[in-house]
Order: C-alpha cells, then structure tokens, then sequence
C-alpha cells in the first residue's frame, strides 16, 4: 500500500459518505486563502468526530486548538440544544479566521473562541461544570500538559481525543523530532495515568500516517 492509495480511498470513502458542505468547504478554503498551515483534520476525520461527540451524547465540548475552525465546526454541529462548545486559539489571525467560519456555518452562538496561550486560558475553566468530551490538536510540545488539564476538567466517562499521536510511526523513536518527542512524552504519560482507560489507533488517508488516542475518565480529579 502506498500514501496514493491511502489518498485515493480516502477520497472514496469522502465522495461516499460525506456530501458537499458549503460551510466546511468554505472553512478550509478561506483558511488556505489566509495561509494558514493545511494541518486540520481532514473530512474523514471531522466526521468521526462528530460522530463521536454524537455517541457521547457531548454538551459540553473543549477543544485544545482552533487553527480555522474546521474541526470546530464539525465538533459544534453535534452539540444538542443548549450545548456549547469553547476552543482556544494561540495565534489571534487564526482565531480570527476561525470566527469568520464559525459564524458562516451559523454556529456562533454555541462556540466560544478564546485567544492566547492554552496553559494560561485552561485554569480559568477550573469553575466551570466539567466536559463531556476534549479534543486535543494543539503544539505537541505540551500535549501531556494539555492532557492533565484535560483530566482535570472532565468527569467520570468524559472522553478525550489527542490528534496526531502517531506522527509518522515517530512516536516510537523521536530521534530529536521535538513534535514526535511530545507525543512519545504523552504516551507515556498515558499508560501510567490510572484514572483512564485508553488506548491509540493508527490512520492512513489524506493527511499521511499518523493516528488518534483516545482515553476515557474513569475516576476524574
């Protein structure tokens, strides 16, 4: 099998199952026109998501991560009513393009975009009820921290996704690889918290070789 394989079917599997969609089409078009970096989720992907935030039966929903807001849109579509979601944004252009498309898609009233460093807007949450679901896309320097805050703000069958926890089969030896180093510290960190049960999968497709691990709270902080 060859990285043109995995795309081709990828491609099926989308032209498949995944009608066109103005709003995510636009999403990713005007992140492209803003330059921002073509890292987010691709629509397999998205759905799987949503599909799993539907499962959760989610109403509230973290995500660590904006960039333009496709993922964000995905995961917003499966709240029910009432439901929110909050996602923080590092960089300001990217959490402007991201509001942009949020609001195309018609899903400003139920997504709170925050700006700045995740590590410093996360302890603002600590008062709030807990997540039903987190999603974790973010510098993989700082995954593990991410995750621990994750864990502290969730509750008991809280779910948390982690993205790129493969990183081209890296995660097993980084090799100085500072974005593979992040996710093989994560791991780590994964297999020894005792409050989860959790595994890792690996994915093929458009977006290369990499993976999803996937954790849920057994006996929140």
């Amino acid at each position: 099998m060859t990285p043109e394989t995995w795309t081709a079917v990828d491609d099926y599997i989308t032209g498949l199952l995944l009608p066109a969609d103005p709003a995510l089409d636009a999403a990713q078009d005007a992140s492209r026109a803003a330059g921002l970096p073509p890292i987010s989720v691709s629509a397999a992907q998205g759905k799987f998501l949503h599909l799993l935030a539907r499962i959760q039966g989610a109403r509230r929903i973290l995500e660590i991560g904006t960039l333009g807001g496709y993922s964000t849109i995905w995961l917003a579509r499966a709240l029910p009513p009432g439901g929110r979601l909050i996602t923080l944004e590092f960089d300001p252009k990217h959490a402007e393009v991201a509001r942009v498309n949020i609001a195309r898609a018609g899903l400003s009233d139920v997504v709170d975009v925050r700006v700045g460093p995740a590590l410093d807007a996360l302890p603002a949450l600590a008062g709030d009820p807990p997540f039903d679901l987190v999603f974790i896309d973010a510098d993989k320097p700082s995954t593990a921290a991410y995750f621990h805050w994750a864990l502290a703000l969730s509750r008991r069958g809280t779910v948390i996704v982690v993205d790129n926890a493969i990183r081209d089969g890296k995660v097993i030896d980084p090799q100085g690889d500072e974005s593979a180093q992040g996710m093989h510290d994560f791991m780590a960190v994964l297999a020894a918290e005792r409050r989860v049960s959790a595994t890792a999968v690996q994915t093929v497709g458009v977006k290369g070789y990499d993976g999803f691990a996937i954790a849920v709270v057994d006996t929140p902080v």
